[in-house]
């Protein structure tokens, strides 16, 4: 036998004697045969160079709060950080029924007990799909990136094409995320937008489409924060050309603002972690892909799909639909693989959307934007401040031009930081063309105080010129 290893509280069959008998058991000595089919220059043979264990639980406990204490929450700071993780109210009842043990993920959204768990995912897609009026929903994808390029790569299936339009205002971790999941099939093409509104530049549009064109992707509200006015016109123009049109949305704004369809889309995606999702140091995610109900939309879906069928005994039952196109089914021949899914958070949607109703989201997206509003325009009386930067209607989030202010985004942000205010993401280098630049967030948990010491703060940061 090879070096008997110490005994794990944590690690499962870890005791030598359950070791050895497990290799009996398949016919082994020494657990290296396992590894034999690894070429030796892969294996590392030293020893790594790892701490003393902590010798129970009472002093692991003390060395991980020590750990967490380097961390700085949002709870300790007053942040105006969004741009695709957001502070939203969580409402308690969220966490309540996510932490079931028919519900809590044990892997890939897959629970140690599952009763229920079928008709919950349904649910959650019933509402989502009301709220986007679409018909199908999918199963909530790693984050609202992935829902984006995996809603691009179903429409090159689609049309039988092999080139995608995004517009430039796009979040760049998520126009990063688009072009390493369609590489290298899907050739993937920026569009300009408006310096002055925002807005997607129709003008570049109309140059960058052809029939090769798979897709024109826009998101309303844009990562900037404004509202595309012009989205049936866009939609209109990738229709054109046998072009779908895909729209990303934050769907809390869908209680006051028309749903995609209205405006032309084929196919709605979108981020989950507004709907009673916290912010998790940036984890909580979920992406969502919705399309109507029709052959050439649910069988490009890589996704799992949960629909409700009648039982043999007269009742109902829930469950996947054609399971045969994913890759569970097709494996080696799929035509997208599905990894790892973040079921929990569809759930937890469900429960914030039964929560709110339609009458709650609406008020809750009013509630929003009357804050924002209000925000911008403090901003916006600063002296050297222009705010908002673009000449459009905004939801949630806006930008702030520093650039007469004589201080830079990294200077202003540093002396608010020492205030205990994180005063937002900096776009001078992701959008250098806006020059000194910041996109604020503002939602329902901004109070009119809170707004009123970030104007204060700035003021006296500023001022210190």
């Amino acid at each position: 036998m090879g070096e008997r290893k110490k005994v794990h509280p944590y690690i499962p069959n870890s005791v030598p004697e359950v070791q050895e008998e497990m290799l009996r058991a398949i016919g082994v000595e020494d657990v290296e045969e396992l590894y034999a089919l690894v070429p030796e220059e892969l294996r590392y043979s030293g020893s790594l160079n790892l701490p003393e264990p902590c010798p129970d639980e009472v002093s692991l406990d003390r060395h991980m709060q020590e750990i967490l204490k380097k961390n700085t929450s949002t709870r300790e700071v007053l942040s105006f950080l969004g741009g695709g993780c957001w502070a939203h109210y969580v409402p308690a009842i969220c966490d309540v029924i996510n932490q079931r043990s028919e519900f809590l993920t044990a892997y890939a959204g897959e629970p140690y007990e599952d009763h229920g768990r079928f008709q919950a995912l349904f649910e959650y897609a019933s509402m989502i799909a009301e709220l986007v009026e679409m018909d199908v929903v999918s199963v909530p994808t790693y984050d609202g990136s992935q829902a984006a390029a995996t809603a691009l790569r179903m429409a090159s299936r689609i049309t039988e094409r092999d080139v995608v339009l995004i517009p430039r205002n796009l979040n760049p971790d998520r126009r990063s995320i688009i072009r390493n999941y369609c590489h290298p099939d899907i050739h993937v093409v920026e569009v300009k937008f408006d310096l002055e509104t925002g807005a997607l530049d129709l003008g570049d549009l109309g140059k960058k489409l052809s029939r090769k064109v798979a897709a024109v992707y826009f998101e309303n509200p844009s990562y900037l924060g404004t509202l595309e006015t012009r989205g049936a016109e866009i939609s209109r123009l990738a229709h054109s050309v046998g072009a779908l049109s895909v729209v990303g949305v934050d769907p809390i704004s869908l209680g006051i603002l028309a749903p995609p369809p209205r405006y032309g889309a084929d196919v709605v995606c979108g981020e989950l972690q507004p709907l009673g999702v916290h912010m998790y140091f940036g984890g909580g995610r979920g992406g969502f892909v919705a399309t109507p109900d029709e052959e050439r939309f649910v069988a490009e879906y890589p996704l799992r799909l949960f629909g409700i069928a009648p039982t043999v005994d007269g009742a109902w039952g829930f469950g996947d639909v054609a399971w045969e196109r994913t890759s569970f089914a097709q494996r080696e021949n799929a035509k997208e693989f599905v990894g790892t899914m973040a079921a929990l958070w569809g759930i937890t949607a469900g429960v914030y959307l039964a929560l709110l109703g339609p009458h709650g989201i609406q008020e809750l997206g009013e509630l929003i934007m009357y804050r924002a509003a209000y925000a911008a325009k403090r901003l916006g009386e600063l002296p050297g401040i222009r705010c908002p930067r673009f000449a459009a209607p905004h939801f949630k989030e806006f930008v702030v031009d520093f650039s007469k202010t004589g201080h830079t985004v990294d200077e202003i942000f540093a002396e608010l930081k020492e205030k205990k205010i994180l005063g937002g993401i900096n776009l001078s280098r992701s959008f250098p063309e806006l020059g000194e630049s910041a996109l604020v967030c503002v939602t329902e948990v901004h109070t009119k105080e809170d707004i009123d010491r970030l104007v204060g703060a700035l003021k006296d940061v500023l001022g210190g010129a």
